[in-house]
């Protein structure tokens, strides 16, 4: 074997020595992440939260309101975001009481789960989760027991074990939500929802759109109010 091709071979086996060591590092963390994941999930649920009742006019799925109403919000959220809650908590109640009650205002939550960055992460397993929800018609109940139970990002709120409580706590079609989301069909209408966000150009939650007009962000009462009544004085489309 000459000099040069002995070289060459040598080269060769360290550069797939080199692959093998980055193949396996990879395979490693993957590993450590699936057992992790795999740990959390099967934590025993903990204390779940209960919210205080509350009252969605014509609750239907995802909506609530008339479905003729003047103005139509679309809100895109994740169950993760702590400025979701704060919308839930502080604004979507007055807007609720002031103008989804009276016919004003036709109300949609759509999904758009960014806290967890990928498939398989709490915000995604609690989006598919409340669509389990809402194929029972029990969406809103379940959307306020999620964020009952919010207090961080990806620290273990919305595992299975939880989300199945919760859906437990409001007295839900048990084998019904559990075929749901084992059916893996929900994440379809998840990831329906999050690229209708990202074809509108948004990038954060939460975000809306009221009649075509995108608002970002959890703007006071006010901000909400002033593009509604703005909205009521368009000409219908």
């Amino acid at each position: 074997m000459g000099r040069r091709t002995a070289i060459r071979e040598r080269r060769e086996q360290r550069k797939r020595q080199r692959q093998w060591v980055v193949v396996l590092a990879v395979t490693g963390v993957a590993l450590v992440v699936v057992a992790l994941l795999i740990l959390q999930n099967n934590q025993p649920a903990g204390s779940i939260a209960t919210p205080a009742p509350a009252t969605y006019p014509q609750a239907d799925g995802h909506a609530m309101g008339d479905p003729s109403a003047p103005v139509v919000i679309t809100e895109y959220s994740d169950f993760q975001c702590p400025f979701c809650r704060r919308f839930h908590d502080e604004t979507l109640p007055l807007l609720v009481r002031d103008y989804v009650a009276q016919g004003t205002v036709y109300f949609t939550y759509r999904h758009f789960p960014v806290v967890d960055g990928g498939l398989g992460g709490e915000s995604h397993r609690a989006a598919n989760a409340a669509v389990c929800a809402a194929r029972q018609n029990r969406f809103w109940e379940y959307h306020d027991i999620l964020f009952a139970n919010q207090t961080g990002e990806n620290i273990g709120n919305f595992t299975a074990n939880r989300l199945t409580a919760m859906a437990e706590t409001i007295g839900m079609d048990m084998p019904a939500f559990e075929e749901c989301l084992a059916s893996g069909t929900a994440d379809d209408e998840v990831e329906i929802d999050k690229a209708s966000a990202i074809d509108l150009g948004m990038n954060s939650t939460p975000s809306f759109v009221i009649n075509g007009q995108v608002v970002t962000g959890a703007q006071p009462y006010e901000v909400f109010q002033s593009a509604i009544e703005a909205a009521l004085t368009q000409p219908a489309p």
